[in-house]
């Protein structure tokens, strides 16, 4: 089966507050972020822009809409998270370790990771699930643990993740290198030490 997304196949779609698809091992870029990181003007604001947009251009879309929302409300939210607002708790040694373990663990056993980046407050990563393994599943297992482990490092209670994440199906192979591109610079403003990057070399 190609890792590229078939239109002419069938999407598995889980609805939360953002819109989940998965399609069989296809390659998937997944961003998610500690819940202090975006101050609550910004969330109000891009959910009415969002809600407009929407309005404006009702599903089903092409691919060219698609792409519109996605470089809009994807780019958008990245910019503010690049802001660096919040505790940017990542950026400390022990955290990042905590996550780059737990995204290496089962990496090739539920999944293959080509590229990641643990930024200050949030993280970016590049993969396919593998055997059946379903998206929610693998999130909520990254999510959870990183989360419990990190709060008891920095000796905090409740949650430390935003309840949702972003993903969105790799289309091509142009996409897929655009996307390895755009998560090996993403921290090249930073100072080093900030950060994790880490890649297959796929």
């Amino acid at each position: 089966m190609t890792l590229f997304l078939d239109s002419d196949q069938p999407i598995r779609k889980q609805e939360q507050m953002l819109p989940h698809w998965q399609q069989g091992d296809v390659w998937i870029f997944l961003t998610w972020r500690q819940g202090d990181s975006l101050p609550q003007s910004k969330i109000l604001q891009w959910k009415q822009e969002k809600e407009a947009w929407l309005n404006h251009y009702p599903k089903p879309w092409d691919d060219e809409t698609e792409a519109k929302y996605y470089k809009r409300f994807g780019q958008t939210m990245d910019e503010w998270l690049d802001a660096g607002y919040g505790s940017c708790l990542l950026k400390k040694e022990k955290n990042a370790q905590i996550i780059s373990d737990a995204l290496l663990h089962f990496n090739n056993q539920r999944y293959t990771l080509s590229d990641f980046v643990l930024m200050p407050n949030h993280v970016h990563v590049l993969f396919h699930p593998l055997k059946k393994h379903k998206l929610g599943d693998i999130v909520k297992t990254w999510k959870a643990f990183t989360a419990k482990e990190i709060n008891a490092h920095e000796n905090m209670r409740g949650p430390f993740w935003q309840a949702n994440y972003w993903d969105r199906l790799i289309r091509s192979e142009e996409h897929f290198k655009w996307t390895q591109k755009y998560i090996q610079q993403n921290p090249k403003k930073l100072r080093s030490g900030s950060y994790v990057l880490w890649s297959a070399g796929l």
